[in-house]
This record gives C-alpha cells, structure tokens and sequence, in this order.
C-alpha cells in the first residue's frame, strides 16, 4: 500500500526487504521498531500504512 501511495504520487523511494536483507532487519531494529512497514522520510518515521501521517512527514520534508 505504501509503496502504491508513494509512485501514485510520483516519488521515488527505496525498499528494503527486512526478510531477505540483514541489514535492512538491524536497521529497524535498530529504531527500535519490529513491525513494518516503516517509511523514513527526512528524519521521521511512519509505522503502518496511514495517508495522512505520509502527507505531513512529506510536507515537512519539502518545508
């Protein structure tokens, strides 16, 4: 859902697989976080598939 939100949008991101990279999995847990999806946008992260919170943390991406 996500990743269909973000290239509806036309903005390009990049996907990491926590089940088949390593680093990816250490990362996120590193966050402190264990669920995903997880999107990173500037410096917040967005747990879950929600619209509206991905619209702010773009917007206060781009401000």
């Amino acid at each position: 859902m996500v990743k269909a939100y973000l290239s509806r949008k036309g903005i390009a991101f990049t996907e990491r697989n926590v089940s088949e990279d390593e680093d990816a999995r250490d990362a996120l847990l590193a966050m402190g976080l264990r669920s995903t999806p997880v999107t990173v946008i500037a410096d917040q992260q967005v747990v879950g598939y929600s619209p509206p919170k991905l619209e702010a943390a773009l917007k206060a991406a781009s401000a």
